[in-house]
Protein backbone atom coordinates (compact mmCIF):
# COMPACT_ATOMS: atom_id res chain seq x y z
CA UNK A 1 0.00 0.00 0.00
CA UNK A 2 1.22 3.55 -1.54
CA UNK A 3 0.08 7.00 0.33
CA UNK A 4 -0.92 7.57 -3.73
CA UNK A 5 -3.64 4.72 -3.39
CA UNK A 6 -5.05 5.73 -0.37
CA UNK A 7 -7.76 7.99 0.05
CA UNK A 8 -8.63 11.40 1.53
CA UNK A 9 -10.57 9.47 4.48
CA UNK A 10 -7.97 6.75 4.90
CA UNK A 11 -5.02 9.20 5.05
CA UNK A 12 -7.19 10.97 8.05
CA UNK A 13 -8.18 7.87 9.55
CA UNK A 14 -4.18 6.77 9.40
CA UNK A 15 -3.30 9.98 11.06
CA UNK A 16 -6.19 9.66 13.52
CA UNK A 17 -4.79 6.19 14.54
CA UNK A 18 -0.89 7.29 14.57
CA UNK A 19 -1.54 10.13 17.33
CA UNK A 20 -3.90 7.76 19.55
CA UNK A 21 -1.57 4.90 19.94
CA UNK A 22 1.19 7.69 20.28
CA UNK A 23 -0.67 10.17 22.98
CA UNK A 24 -3.24 7.98 24.15
CA UNK A 25 -1.65 4.54 25.09
CA UNK A 26 -3.30 3.08 21.81
CA UNK A 27 -6.74 3.93 22.91
CA UNK A 28 -9.27 4.76 20.03
CA UNK A 29 -12.33 6.62 20.95
CA UNK A 30 -14.69 5.69 18.18
CA UNK A 31 -16.92 8.26 18.52
CA UNK A 32 -14.89 10.61 16.35
CA UNK A 33 -15.34 7.78 13.46
CA UNK A 34 -17.77 7.34 11.30
CA UNK A 35 -19.46 4.49 9.82
CA UNK A 36 -16.83 4.73 6.42
CA UNK A 37 -14.16 4.62 9.07
CA UNK A 38 -14.90 1.66 11.09
CA UNK A 39 -15.46 -0.38 7.41
CA UNK A 40 -11.69 0.74 7.00
CA UNK A 41 -10.45 0.10 10.29
CA UNK A 42 -11.80 -2.94 10.07
CA UNK A 43 -10.40 -4.03 6.39
CA UNK A 44 -7.15 -2.97 7.83
CA UNK A 45 -7.79 -4.99 10.85
CA UNK A 46 -8.27 -8.18 8.19
CA UNK A 47 -4.98 -7.76 6.65
CA UNK A 48 -3.03 -6.42 9.14
CA UNK A 49 -2.08 -2.80 8.33
CA UNK A 50 -3.34 -1.85 11.38
CA UNK A 51 -4.75 -3.81 13.89
CA UNK A 52 -8.06 -2.52 15.46
CA UNK A 53 -10.56 -4.24 17.96
CA UNK A 54 -12.41 -3.63 20.88
CA UNK A 55 -11.14 -2.76 24.56
CA UNK A 56 -12.28 -5.83 27.25
CA UNK A 57 -15.78 -4.82 28.81
CA UNK A 58 -13.98 -5.26 31.99
CA UNK A 59 -11.68 -2.76 31.47
CA UNK A 60 -14.03 -0.57 30.40
CA UNK A 61 -15.22 2.58 31.12
CA UNK A 62 -12.14 4.23 30.21
CA UNK A 63 -11.20 7.30 31.51
CA UNK A 64 -10.93 8.78 28.16
CA UNK A 65 -14.21 7.06 26.80
CA UNK A 66 -12.42 5.01 24.42
CA UNK A 67 -13.98 1.96 23.58
CA UNK A 68 -11.20 0.44 20.79
CA UNK A 69 -7.35 0.07 20.61
CA UNK A 70 -5.56 0.09 17.39
CA UNK A 71 -1.61 -0.90 16.51
CA UNK A 72 0.09 0.05 13.55
CA UNK A 73 2.05 -2.33 11.31
CA UNK A 74 5.74 -1.29 10.01
CA UNK A 75 4.18 -0.25 6.83
CA UNK A 76 1.66 1.78 8.53
CA UNK A 77 3.96 3.18 10.38
CA UNK A 78 6.28 4.39 7.29
CA UNK A 79 3.11 5.81 6.21
CA UNK A 80 1.71 7.85 8.79
CA UNK A 81 5.19 9.47 8.92
CA UNK A 82 5.01 10.34 4.66
CA UNK A 83 1.85 11.61 5.57
CA UNK A 84 2.36 13.57 8.17
CA UNK A 85 5.23 15.23 7.25
CA UNK A 86 3.49 16.10 3.77
CA UNK A 87 0.73 17.66 5.69
CA UNK A 88 2.91 20.03 7.50
CA UNK A 89 4.83 20.75 4.00
CA UNK A 90 1.53 21.82 2.51
CA UNK A 91 0.52 23.55 5.67
CA UNK A 92 3.98 25.37 5.02
CA UNK A 93 3.01 26.43 1.89
CA UNK A 94 -0.41 27.72 2.53
CA UNK A 95 0.49 29.70 5.41
CA UNK A 96 -1.09 33.12 5.42
CA UNK A 97 1.86 34.61 7.75
CA UNK A 98 5.64 35.28 6.62
CA UNK A 99 8.79 35.76 8.46
CA UNK A 100 10.80 38.82 9.75
CA UNK A 101 13.48 37.69 7.09
CA UNK A 102 11.15 37.12 4.48
CA UNK A 103 9.51 40.58 5.19
CA UNK A 104 12.73 41.96 5.40
CA UNK A 105 13.42 40.32 1.48
CA UNK A 106 10.38 41.81 0.63
CA UNK A 107 10.17 44.69 -1.83
CA UNK A 108 8.29 47.39 -0.14
CA UNK A 109 5.61 48.92 -2.48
Amino acid sequence: MELSEMSKDERSLLLYFETREVDQRCAVHTQHMNADDMAIAKHWNEIGFVKFGRIASDCLPMPSGSTHWCKLSEDAWRLAHQERKDCAERSFHSRIWYSTDEKRLKVVE
